[in-house]
């Protein structure tokens, strides 16, 4: 049992103690989590999905990644902003992927509001994101988990701003797991080996 500090994984190195878990989760935390993304549509992939996640074990949606992104036409912002009813009823119909209409629903109305950042807002979406991400330097490494927030300044002060753009399932919650693991904050442990 972890007291919430990095435990050695398999190899003996240490790790957040979440990332141990599962294989999936291995693999997530040591190769993707918390390295920078950056590109528009890379960007609303990973709005989407924590979207999806919202309510939900996040191992739930890494297992689902690859059908979603079959479903959703690898998040292209254009393909998914022209999705019709046709395609709505066609998710809905989906088991690959997490049926629920709201969210369903989400994902292809923030495409059109995806649409209208990157068409209006030097840099895009890329930019817009990225400009609420915090001085590495005002953060202190967390050495436990109880260390790490679920919201921010920067995640309320993001997610006030997609809403007033048209996002939606943006909440203050949901903009730090998007931080989190999009890079724009660092949130491994002191002691783990992929920080």
């Amino acid at each position: 049992m972890s007291d919430g500090t990095a435990i050695p994984g398999p190899d003996g190195l240490l790790r957040c103690p979440w990332g141990l878990s599962t294989p999936d989760y291995l693999a997530y935390h040591d190769e993707e989590w918390g390295k920078p993304v950056h590109g528009d549509d890379a960007l609303f992939e990973r709005i989407c999905l924590e979207a999806f996640q919202s309510g939900l074990s996040w191992i739930t949606i890494l297992r689902r990644r690859e059908t979603f992104r079959a479903a959703f036409r690898h998040f292209a912002i254009d393909k998914v902003a022209a999705f019709t009813d046709e395609d709505r009823t066609r998710l809905l119909a989906d088991p690959g992927i997490i049926r629920n209409r709201a969210k369903v629903d989400a994902a292809i109305s923030n495409a059109a509001a995806a649409r209208e950042v990157r068409d209006s807002y030097d840099g895009g979406l890329d930019a817009l994101v990225w400009s609420f991400a915090p001085d590495p330097a005002s953060r202190p490494a967390p050495r436990t988990l109880s260390d790490v927030a679920a919201t921010t300044p920067e995640s309320t002060a993001l997610s006030k701003d997609l809403k007033k753009r048209g996002f939606r399932f943006v909440g203050p919650t949901t903009a730090h797991a998007l931080m989190q693991a999009c890079g724009l904050v660092n949130d491994h442990l002191a002691d783990c080996t992929a920080r």
